[in-house]
């Protein structure tokens, strides 16, 4: 049995996963997307979301999700646009290159849980799928 804490170990999982969604991304054409950019592609609905919502959804300040707000906007992929329900307030959407690297995201993530399984045995991603949502709920309270 490792000594690494099964925390650090979740991270750690977290992180080769993310490293390797991200090359694939970047292989893809998707140039640019870092896991900050999570914030706004997790949480974003369809039609769009104001900014206070996604700073909620996230966890982020309104502030430090503006940033990332803008470099996704710089780069082609959110686009501010004024909120029909009230003119002083701007909702964020996808673009349609954002809406293509949501899609590939959720593919490439789908790929490489089925080489899990490949490697580990479906019952075993299962099992851990399970686990996980348990401590999820567990932590949550």
């Amino acid at each position: 049995m490792s000594g690494i804490p099964l925390p650090a170990l979740f991270t750690q999982a977290k992180d080769v996963t993310l490293a390797e969604l991200h090359r694939r991304l970047e292989e893809e054409g998707f140039e640019g997307i870092r896991y900050s950019h999570g914030a706004v592609f997790r949480f974003i609905d369809a039609g769009g979301s104001r900014l206070t919502v996604l700073a909620e959804r996230s966890g982020l300040s309104k502030q430090a999700l503006g940033e990332v707000v803008t470099e996704l906007e710089r780069q082609g992929y959110v686009e501010r646009t004024t909120d029909p329900d009230d003119q002083r307030a701007k909702i964020i959407r996808l673009t349609e290159r954002g809406m293509q690297a949501q899609a590939a995201a959720a593919r490439l993530l789908g790929d490489i849980e089925r080489r899990w399984a490949q490697h580990l045995g479906r019952d075993r991603i299962a099992g851990m799928r399970l686990a996980l949502e348990e401590v999820i709920r567990f932590e949550k309270g």
